[in-house]
């Protein structure tokens, strides 16, 4: 089993979930995350006063899926989440050793 973490943009969210779907993906845990990478946040100005946003808002999804599902899973997280502008984010994909699901104790893929 592997654990996908992609963190994109807010608005990307919806596209994103209903690409996973259509892979048969059904579970997901999204979150709100503030970040930066190479762009550093950006200067805006409020009332006449400029300022630095070092952290900008995305959303991190984690989903966690059998081996075979990894590489199809990744292209549909990047093609949905893809605006082609700095700050379009990331996907990481991480081992899982162990997964149970709590309600029926049926564990690894079974739990998933």
């Amino acid at each position: 089993m592997k654990k996908l973490e992609a963190i994109i943009k807010p608005f990307k969210l919806e596209e994103v979930k209903e690409a996973l779907a259509e892979l048969g993906i059904e579970g997901m845990t999204v979150t709100e995350v503030k970040g930066f990478g190479r762009q550093k946040g950006h200067t805006e100005i409020y009332r006449g006063s400029e300022y630095t946003v070092d952290f900008l808002p995305k959303v991190k999804v984690e989903v966690v899926l059998g081996d075979e599902m990894v590489d199809k899973a990744v292209s549909v997280v990047v093609s949905a989440a893809k605006t082609g502008k700095i700050g379009d984010g990331k996907v990481f994909v991480l081992p899982v050793e162990h997964a149970v699901r709590i309600r029926t104790e049926e564990i690894g893929e079974k739990a998933v």
